[in-house]
């Protein structure tokens, strides 16, 4: 297998810089970089590194891992030197140079790890959100799955589908052998029992993709009712273009915040309003069907109109999850709803702490179970599920074990492990077969 490298620091002026070597030559790396024997596995030693006529690149740290015991499973090298662009192109250049290196893919690193058996695929995902999450939740919920929550549940019903495989292959295919009489209702038992957990699994409301993804907070209401301002100020920049000509919003806008530690992607919406404009017209569509579809629909309302909620729809109640009322510095205190001014910033605190109420509810965790987080996954396991259903639905043997193979071998797909000797390991294992 090729030895690959490449930096594992962000591109840039940095105080410092890592350089990872992954594969079999990355002894050779070290040697020829350093001219000394390996240092001891785990431990930082500070080396200078030179180029291939021998002229010193920078001196830093070097650490050695071991195979097995490193992030890809092969022998890792890494270089830290000082983050400026010439030293890491000049290591660059003298790793290149090395008989049996390359640079590195796209995520060849985690690749290696998955296929050495360090990471399942689930903790690779992870390790990419864990990368990208910017906020607190989001850390929260990456490092659960990176740390193997997912991992363990899907290998847990993996080990009871192949156990549930192996007894009915014992029954097809060794029928005078020492296999129980009543194997295949224990088998069937095992099938409902997992049916049971992943249809609860699936039955979360995509909350863990939503947190992923980002949680969807529509503002609707109707014309200079401040949705721009309040956009503004949630955002505390100017984002929205705010005017007292009504109808100024005329599509969605959108932007990503950390509200109370969670993702929430804010969209101000076009006034809700009758019109002749046909432009208009379709911004009052987008604006209704956002609220509707929005995973917090925010009504915000005019507290010195005399007419608030005129001219809004009439099942507007059936939409909105939170009603706000603004302008409170110029208009009069109403009951319900939280009172703001988004003009002197008064009630924002108390808007963004029920926002993060709403959200913390909204993502809730089911039971024990690490959430779903990715479409990827719920597509395969619905697959399972629907394998392990139509099994129970076949009175023929034959049919069944192949349902129950279909199943597991759409579970692997989600965490990437799929043999047929574990099948066989437990047939061997639990009856006495050719003895």
């Amino acid at each position: 297998m090729d030895t690959i490298f490449a930096p594992s620091t962000a591109p840039g002026r940095a105080g410092i810089a890592v350089i990872r070597v992954s594969g079999p030559d990355a002894r050779e790396a070290v040697a020829q970089l350093t001219g000394d024997p390996l240092p001891a596995p785990k431990h930082a030693v500070l080396k200078a590194f030179r180029d291939s006529q021998g002229a010193v690149i920078d001196r830093g740290l070097l650490l050695w891992f071991e195979a097995p015991a490193s992030f890809s499973g092969e022998d890792i090298a890494e270089f830290h030197v000082h983050g400026g662009r010439a030293i890491v192109d000049a290591m660059l250049a003298a790793l290149s140079a090395v008989k049996g290196l390359r640079a590195a893919e796209a995520g060849e690193f985690t690749r290696r790890a998955v296929e050495n058996g360090k990471l399942d695929l689930t903790q690779a995902e992870a390790l990419a959100d864990l990368i990208d999450a910017q906020t607190e939740a989001q850390r929260k919920q990456a490092l659960g799955q990176y740390e193997g929550a997912l991992a363990q549940l899907y290998e847990g019903w993996r080990e009871r589908l192949i156990r549930a495989v192996a007894l009915t292959e014992a029954v097809l295919d060794f029928p005078d052998e020492e296999v129980p009489e009543d194997i295949s209702n224990t088998v069937r038992e095992m099938v409902e029992g997992l049916l049971a957990e992943m249809r609860t699994h699936l039955d979360d409301h995509r909350r863990g993709e939503i947190l992923r993804d980002g949680i969807n907070l529509t503002v609707f209401g109707k014309p200079n009712s401040g949705k721009s301002s309040l956009l503004n100020a949630l955002a505390q920049r100017d984002v929205a273009i705010v005017s007292e000509i009504a109808g100024t919003t005329r599509d969605v806008i959108e932007v990503r915040l950390d509200l109370g530690g969670y993702p929430v992607i804010v969209s101000d919406t076009a006034g809700i309003r009758e019109s002749n404009d046909p432009i208009e017209q379709e911004g009052v569509r987008r604006a209704i069907e956002r609220a509707k579809s929005a995973d917090i629909a925010l009504l915000l309302v005019d507290a010195s109109d005399p007419s608030p909620i005129a001219g809004l729809p009439s099942n507007v109640g059936e939409i909105l999850d939170l009603v706000v009322w603004n302008k409170m510095d110029i208009g009069e205190p109403r009951l319900g709803g939280i009172p703001i001014s988004a003009k002197t910033g008064g009630g924002i605190p108390e808007l963004l702490q029920k926002i993060a109420e709403l959200s913390a509810k909204l993502l809730d965790s089911q039971g024990k179970n690490a959430p779903l987080t990715r479409a990827r996954h719920r597509g395969h396991l619905r697959d399972v599920v629907a394998a392990l259903e139509r099994s129970q639905k076949v009175p023929d043997r034959e049919l069944f074990g192949e349902d129950l193979r279909l199943a597991l071998r759409s579970l692997g797909r989600v965490t990437g492990r799929v043999d047929v000797e574990d099948i066989l390991d437990v047939v061997f294992r639990e009856f006495c077969i050719g003895k």
